[in-house]
């Protein structure tokens, strides 16, 4: 493969000198803003585009789970988006503590539009953008740094002079140099200062500075390194609100986010299961469960993680894939033995544990393979362990306990073990918890103890398990006995 046609990213851009970098030394110890942009971002990368009840069903599903900034779509950019904000805005649609954004590039006919489809709404901020990487300015918008800068403060003008005419309106600004990680530093941090300096930011009226990684370029401590020196050259830094936006280029956004979040960033944009164009933007519930794992408050209800991908899947048409974190069929399923294993001694130690506390909500979860209790997320316990080619006897006797109250003892844990290889071998499927409790009723329940010595009993829940001698040899037979 011709890999030397690719340049190192620092070959590519010039990154800052940032001897004395902190993040590596931060602690992530509180949530983000964060900014779900499914519905403008996102949306425009579908095949097949949101409709407006598509997007008013997300829409209220992400003031429901409690985001307090959503960006809603591109108002200029087609008359849908447009409709779509001025449904909202003559609906009473969003309430008082939600922010909506919209998006527009920095030309004065666009801005003017823009303005108008956000009339009547009481908290916007109106994001402006232009992208500012070298390549970007020689092929795509032909100016250079000069000319550039022109331009973006001919828009910020612009957008004050929008601003201005709107009543009851407390309207915002945002400003994202897109390709940031691709940008100068320097030039870069003089647009975004000034903007800050034109707009008067100020922490009763920030200015949202949002550096995408529009392309993923490099490993993700270059993009923190390119964070924390634009939190440190940034002016009127208390009312500046510093936002990232992640891509997935190299399938490292999420990992790219909370090195930024250590950095500095206090705002994240991403969509919601990380749609978006190419590989996708950052994945929000990722970067917010994350932090759920780690002890910290996310500031957005996943409790029902399984409502919240329904509702997505259906409005995006995109499946969430099975090995999804969090929110995948199989992200808290496993099929190999000895996970299972340790999962059904892990589900046993804990509840000898919460028989000798008083708060179970407090008392730290220590169940091995298994990093956030699945019921914190709306998903019950059935689906943790199932039973295929791979499984081992804990895992079976796992489920057998679970799911249908029957307990057995090791001998025949063993033995049953190797009759469920045989019998998911000669089918090649997974069997179902109901397959497999019924191929324990013809193996082993007797509702009478045959002819023969019984040799051992043991107390199995619904039946006693009795080892038997007779003629044929030794046996376990399970019986309900009266």
């Amino acid at each position: 493969m011709p890999f030397r046609k690719y340049l190192p990213p620092h070959d590519r851009v010039d990154l800052p000198d940032l001897a004395d970098r902190r993040w590596p030394e931060a602690r992530l110890t509180r949530a983000p803003l964060w900014v779900p942009v499914d519905l403008r971002d996102g949306n425009q990368a579908l095949a097949d585009p949101m409709d407006a009840p598509r997007k008013r069903r997300l829409f209220d599903l992400y003031v429901r789970m409690g985001y307090k900034e959503i960006e809603v779509g591109y108002p200029s950019a087609s008359a849908s988006d447009f409709g779509f904000v001025r449904e909202l805005a003559t609906r009473d649609a969003v309430p008082d503590d939600v922010t909506v954004v919209v998006f527009t590039a920095a030309r004065a006919d666009l801005i003017q539009r823009t303005v108008e489809s956000v009339r009547g709404l009481r908290n916007v901020v109106i994001h402006v953008y232009i992208a500012t990487a070298p390549l970007w300015r020689e092929i795509v918008i032909g100016q250079g740094r000069g000319e550039l800068t022109e331009t973006v403060m001919a828009a910020a003008a612009e957008m004050q002079r929008g601003a201005d005419r709107l009543r009851g309106t407390f309207t915002r600004f945002q400003f994202s140099p897109e390709v940031f990680n691709l940008t100068e530093s320097d030039f870069a941090i003089d647009l975004c200062n000034g903007l800050t300096d034109f707009w008067e930011a100020s922490p009763v009226r920030p200015v949202t500075i949002n550096l995408p990684a529009t392309m993923e370029i490099g490993t993700p401590n270059l993009y923190a390194d390119q964070i924390e020196y634009a939190s440190r050259h940034l002016a009127r830094r208390d009312g500046v609100i510093l936002s990232i936006h992640p891509h997935n280029d190299r399938g490292t956004g999420v990992a790219a986010a909370e090195l930024a979040m250590l950095a500095g960033a206090q705002r994240v944009e991403g969509c919601v299961f990380g749609n978006g164009e190419r590989t996708g933007n950052v994945d929000i519930a990722t970067l917010a469960l994350n932090l759920y794992s780690q002890g910290v408050d996310p500031c957005i209800d996943f409790s029902d993680i399984d409502d919240v991908r329904e509702a997505v899947e259906s409005c995006t048409r995109i499946p969430v894939h099975p090995r999804h974190p969090y929110v995948g069929e199989y992200a808290y399923t496993a099929f190999s033995g000895t996970h299972q294993d340790a999962i059904k001694k892990g589900f046993a130690a804990r509840a000898a544990e919460l028989a000798t506390v008083q708060d179970a909500s407090t008392y730290p979860w220590r169940v091995p393979y298994l990093h956030i209790d699945p019921v914190d997320v709306g998903r019950d316990y059935e689906a943790v362990v199932r039973v295929n080619s791979q499984s081992g006897k804990g895992g079976i006797a796992y489920v057998l306990s679970a799911d249908h109250g029957i307990e057995l003892p090791r001998a025949v844990q063993v033995e049953f073990a190797a009759i469920v290889q045989d019998a998911v071998d000669a089918s090649g499927a997974e069997i179902s918890s109901a397959g497999l409790a019924e191929l324990f009723e013809r193996t082993y329940v007797d509702e009478q103890i045959g002819e023969g010595a019984v040799t051992e009993r043991v107390d199995g829940g619904r039946y006693t398990f009795v080892r038997m001698t007779a003629a044929g040899g030794e046996r376990w037979v399970a019986v309900t006995e009266r």
